[in-house]
């Protein structure tokens, strides 16, 4: 912080995303009195977006075998050992509202989509894994995964801006790595063909979207911006700026768009032209 000549108050740094939820959640209590103490809890009485998101995630995870203040301490230690968490976290937050057309505001993640939270409570399981403390990373995978019903390993690998739209069914394996600005949906599973130990997920590039109940199986490539249609089972590498659909998957045509993850189109190509004709 800094003074202005004259003055002996310091200027304190304004964090645009914190001041806007911060908004937002005073909104919601002048709209919805009965929920003012929750929104205080969650929201008004931290002092920053990384204070409030250890908070969200440690009370979503919380359990009668570790309480919510042990998994407080976690998420504090793994944010303030790690501030790549919290731009991560950030990065996921601003993708799910630009993404998303159910979201309308930057708060609702926060408080109540259950995608973002597994994508965080990850982050935290991560750090954890990163520093040897395997089994508390296993915990905080197990109770993400009954709370959320989003199964990622703490190994894997995730780059920052990650949608998971609904996020019911969701399965990322140890091996597996996604890159930045990636979008997917519900029931996609990025995971292994056998018994095999060592590297054996798939490896998803940036800026790829990937429709709901597709399977990736298999130590296979997802090249940048590429699309994977609903439904696919992917066990080949799909070249960059494509579109793969079908069981097996192929090559259906071009992406469509520069960054299909951030269009979130999921038409496959000729499918608005051979409906064209069937009428009202």
């Amino acid at each position: 912080m800094s003074a202005v000549p004259g003055e002996s108050r310091p200027i304190r740094s304004v964090d645009p995303l914190w001041s806007r939820i911060r908004d937002e959640a005073e909104d919601i209590v002048r709209r919805e009195p009965l929920m003012a103490s929750l929104i205080h809890a969650i929201i008004l009485r931290h002092r920053s977006f990384g204070a409030a998101l250890s908070y969200r995630i440690a009370q979503k995870l919380a359990s009668p075998a570790l309480g919510e203040m042990t998994l407080r301490e976690i998420t504090d230690e793994a944010c303030a050992s790690d501030p790549a968490i919290v731009e991560a976290a950030r990065a996921d937050l601003i993708a799910v509202r630009e993404r998303d057309p159910a979201c309308h505001s930057f708060i609702q993640p926060l408080l109540y989509f259950k995608g973002f939270h597994a994508i965080q409570s990850y982050r935290v399981a991560n750090w954890l894994w990163r520093e040897g403390r395997r089994d508390m990373a296993y915990f905080i995978q197990m109770r993400s995964s009954e709370c959320f019903s989003v199964d990622i390993h703490p190994a894997a690998r995730i780059g920052k801006g990650l949608m998971i739209d609904h996020a019911h069914a969701v399965v990322i394996g140890e091996t597996a790595v996604v890159g930045d600005n990636v979008s997917m949906l519900h029931s996609v599973t990025l995971g292994g063909t056998g018994k095999s130990d060592g590297d054996r997920h798939p490896k998803v590039g940036n800026g790829v979207l990937i429709g709901a109940g597709a399977k990736v199986l298999g130590n296979i490539r997802i090249g940048d911006c590429s699309r994977i249609a609903a439904g696919s089972v992917v066990l080949r590498d799909v070249p960059p700026c494509k579109t793969v659909a079908g069981v097996p998957a192929r090559i259906v045509g071009e992406a469509g768009c520069a960054e299909p993850a951030l269009s979130m189109d999921h038409l496959l190509p000729g499918i608005e032209e051979a409906g064209s004709g069937t009428g009202d």
